[in-house]
C-alpha cells in the first residue's frame, strides 16, 4: 500500500474509532495537484468533530506524519486537516450538506472505505 494510501486509512479508522459519519474517500490525485485523497466525515455536534480530528491527527503523528495546516479547530463547523498527501475535512452535519464536497469533487474516484479499512 502506498503512503498516501496509508495515510487515509489510518485516517478512516481513526474516525470511525470516534464514530464520523457517513465517510467518504475521494482519489484527486488524477485530477488535482491538492493531494492524493480527499476524506469528507461529519458528526452530531462540535465536540464530536473535535474528538474525530483529535484521534486523526494522533493516529496519523504515531504513524510519523504532522498536519501541514489546521482550519478551522475553534468553530468545528469545517475543519480541514492538510497533510499534502491527504486531506482530511470533518464537517458539522449541516455544513457538510451545504458545503457539498462530494458534489465538487464528483470527477475522483470514489474509494470503498469498507475495503480500504481491511
Amino acid at each position: 500500500m502506498n503512503q498516501s494510501k496509508e495515510m487515509a486509512r489510518i485516517a478512516c479508522a481513526a474516525l470511525a474509532d470516534k464514530k464520523a459519519e457517513d465517510i467518504k474517500v475521494i482519489e484527486i490525485g488524477g485530477i488535482s495537484a491538492l493531494g492524493d485523497y480527499f476524506i469528507i466525515a461529519n458528526g452530531t455536534n462540535r465536540n464530536q468533530v473535535q474528538a474525530m480530528i483529535d484521534n486523526v491527527q494522533d493516529d496519523l503523528f504515531k504513524a510519523g506524519h504532522e498536519a501541514k495546516h489546521i482550519e478551522g479547530y475553534n468553530t468545528a463547523n469545517w475543519i480541514l486537516l492538510d497533510y499534502g498527501d491527504i486531506i482530511v475535512h470533518v464537517f458539522a452535519k449541516e455544513d457538510r450538506s451545504f458545503y457539498d464536497l462530494e458534489r465538487i469533487w464528483r470527477d475522483g474516484k470514489e474509494i470503498d472505505v469498507e475495503e480500504l479499512l481491511k
